[in-house]
């Protein structure tokens, strides 16, 4: 479903229960259109997330990990000078809308208490934040702004006045009377999702559709059916992810009229960070990778034709021969060669002198012509002594920029600064700036807990995978790789897992390469001390021997219980 009103009204039930009273501690702009709000509340931090990203708006609590920045943007300047230190007094929802209201105190420089508002508008491409002053409704920032060219209706923009977005005339499902409520369920002959979101606010497609389906399976017993689910939204909230049709849908409740597999969660933030997180981050990665993506990509395309042409200069040197053939024949036999011809044909004393034409350059004497055919044949074998290193060298740069393609589909967004950093490295990329940059964290290979407790750990960039192949794991570690295709490197910190655990980690090997998405992906494992990397080799790239060769099918939801395997319950037993 949609961030509809009445998921929107639940949220805001969660979110008061953890964070009215609460103290911000900290205000991050990680992405464009994201806020994080750190509010320590109840002896807790807990982060905000406050999203006005086009197509994936929300308010929730998160868990997962947002960088910050190096420079803040101007509009969480704004927000850390009015709201660093602030109490949250109140949340409110605007009727059944998905405008959101958090209320703040904070006391300003003269010590005088002043209410701050950040309004939170879940509109689609319209969503935005906006920080205003509540006393004279004046606004102080937006995290867009908005003018009047842009919107007729309103502008959003530091010193004027803020105006609410257009009130929906319908009904509040929440607040309507039993009368009005049973007077418009009466008034007509086909109850469905379009008419209910024609008389009451806020109800999302999804939702909708779902209170139609119940009111349909007892339409005897309407206002009954209608007041047991709104009771059960305010009362009963069991959030659900349901996977229907290859479709996911996020609801406050089970929906009965969408069948699937159904996943519960604690909370709605929980779930929202379930649902969203991958998506999310693939934009994000989208975004943030796209220029990285695009550079890669030509480089891949330069080298391919340059393989191509030394291919062709190598398939050339084959007819040096003839060069060298026609050359002595021109020299041999030049008295017989006229001046400005465009051929001649000489007796070719190698094949028992059967007269072999020869192609002249009309504006060269015929010695000039003989010696241009012994520069080609010159040239063609010193090209010999070259071509294979040149077709070697740039076979390995399309395999280690397709590693990197291949890694920057499966990044997150804090793993794209650090194969930015790897690319500035290699030269492909220049570095932004001269602004000194501030040192990135190493990032860490991500970790996996086999079946039977085994640890796995998976490099996720060139510089994790050298890391981890040649200084962290032991020389009786095993190591695996998807077998002649770009990929992680996958260690298993045992030196003689059992078959259960081999095929794991395969499979972990498989997914974390460039044919995930592929049926039986050839994986070879060996003990690391068979793993090699030659002197001057791309970051990633190693040469091994002695390996075994396993087939797998990488499998996604195998991957989600390797992630969530404690490792705990393995030391206890």
């Amino acid at each position: 479903m949609s961030f509809d009103g009445v998921f929107t009204h639940g949220m805001i039930s969660e979110l008061s229960e953890k964070l009215v009273a609460g103290r911000i501690s900290k205000i991050h702009q990680p992405y464009e259109n994201e806020i994080v709000l750190v509010i320590r509340s109840k002896g807790k931090n807990h982060k905000l997330l406050l999203s006005a990203h086009p197509s994936y708006a929300r308010v929730q609590l998160t868990a997962i990990a947002y960088a910050n920045p190096d420079t803040p943007p101007n509009f969480v300047m704004m927000l850390r000078k009015f709201l660093e230190g602030a109490i949250l007094e109140h949340i409110h929802q605007v009727e059944n809308d998905r405008v959101i209201r958090f209320t703040f105190t904070k006391r300003d420089e003269l010590g005088d208490l002043q209410n701050i508002v950040l309004i939170v508008e879940l509109m689609g491409r319209h969503s935005t934040i906006v920080l205003m002053n509540k006393e004279n409704g004046k606004i102080l920032d937006a995290i867009k702004h908005i003018g009047s060219s842009q919107n007729s209706y309103r502008s959003l923009l530091p010193g004027i006045e803020y105006i609410e977005p257009p009130k929906q005339e319908q009904q509040n499902p929440f607040s309507a009377s039993k009368e009005k409520v049973f007077e418009i369920l009466s008034k007509t002959s086909e109850i469905n999702g379009k008419y209910l979101q024609s008389q009451f606010q806020g109800l999302g497609k999804d939702t909708a559709d779902e209170l139609a389906f119940r009111l349909k399976e007892h339409p005897n017993e309407k206002m009954l059916v209608w007041q047991s689910f709104w009771a059960s939204l305010e009362n009963e909230v069991a959030p659900t992810l349901t996977i229907a049709a290859k479709k996911e849908y996020f609801t406050p409740l089970p929906f009965i009229s969408l069948e699937g597999k159904q996943q519960s969660f604690n909370t709605l933030s929980e779930l929202l960070d379930a649902f969203y997180g991958g998506k999310a981050e693939k934009d994000r990665v989208k975004q943030q990778g796209g220029e990285l993506i695009h550079k890669i990509e030509n480089e891949l395309k330069r080298n391919q034709s340059k393989v191509v042409k030394l291919q062709q200069t190598l398939a050339d040197t084959e007819h040096a021969e003839n060069y060298r053939r026609d050359g002595e024949l021109l020299t041999t036999f030049m008295a017989q060669v006229p001046k400005g011809a465009e051929f001649v044909e000489l007796p070719n004393y190698y094949e028992e002198d059967q007269l072999l034409p020869i192609k002249l350059n009309p504006a060269l004497t015929p010695n000039q012509n003989a010696q241009k055919y012994f520069q080609k044949y010159q040239k063609l074998k010193n090209a010999v002594k070259v071509v294979h290193g040149q077709i070697e060298q740039a076979t390995q740069e399309i395999s280690y920029l397709e590693s990197v393609l291949s890694q920057l589909e499966i990044a997150g967004p804090m793993d794209i600064e650090m194969i930015r950093e790897e690319l500035i490295e290699q030269g492909y990329v220049k570095k932004r700036g001269a602004k000194k940059q501030k040192q990135l964290k190493k990032s860490k290979p991500e970790e996996f807990y086999s079946s039977e407790g085994d640890l796995i750990l998976v490099g996720r960039n060139n510089l994790q995978n050298d890391q981890l192949t040649l200084r962290t794991a032991k020389k009786t570690d095993v190591w695996l790789h998807a077998k002649d295709i770009p990929g992680s490197h996958v260690i298993i910190k045992n030196a003689a897992p059992s078959d259960k655990t081999l095929m794991e980690a395969a499979n972990l090997a498989a997914y974390y390469s460039k044919y995930r998405l592929s049926a039986r992906v050839p994986v070879d494992y060996v003990q690391v001390k068979h793993v090699h990397k030659p002197n001057g080799a791309k970051p990633g790239y190693v040469i091994y021997e002695n390996q075994k060769t396993l087939y797998v099918t990488p499998d996604e939801q195998l991957l989600e219980t390797l992630k969530e395997n404690n490792p705990t319950t393995f030391r206890s037993n």
